[in-house]
């Protein structure tokens, strides 16, 4: 699904849960659209109202440098977005792919 393997999203899952403020993540761009290439990035926004710049920094740091992924990751916070073609892009083809669980 959108080129990544399970694994891929158990890492993504694992990273994004570690976060309180993020409440969902979404897949957008080219993976979301299907028109993706082998070794294009992946495009992730993370939705939350709470979400600092030194979560996206985290985050970031987890996903390309941590964890065993071998995709490059651009993390966008939804909120933060001033482009609105890019929030239109976005809310039109985005894929929700982790939804924060209830505690």
């Amino acid at each position: 699904m959108y080129g990544l393997i399970q694994k891929d999203f158990e890492y993504i899952n694992e990273a994004l849960s570690q976060f309180e403020d993020i409440e969902k993540a979404a897949i957008f761009g080219s993976r979301a659209q299907g028109n993706y290439k082998k070794g294009s990035d992946v495009d992730l926004v993370v939705y939350g109202d709470r979400i600092s710049s030194k979560t996206i920094y985290k985050l970031d740091d987890l996903l390309n440098e941590e964890f065993p992924l071998p995709y490059f990751f651009d993390v966008v916070h939804f909120e933060q977005i001033q482009n609105e073609n890019l929030q239109s892009h976005i809310k039109e083809v985005g894929k929700i792919i982790y939804s924060k669980k209830e505690r």
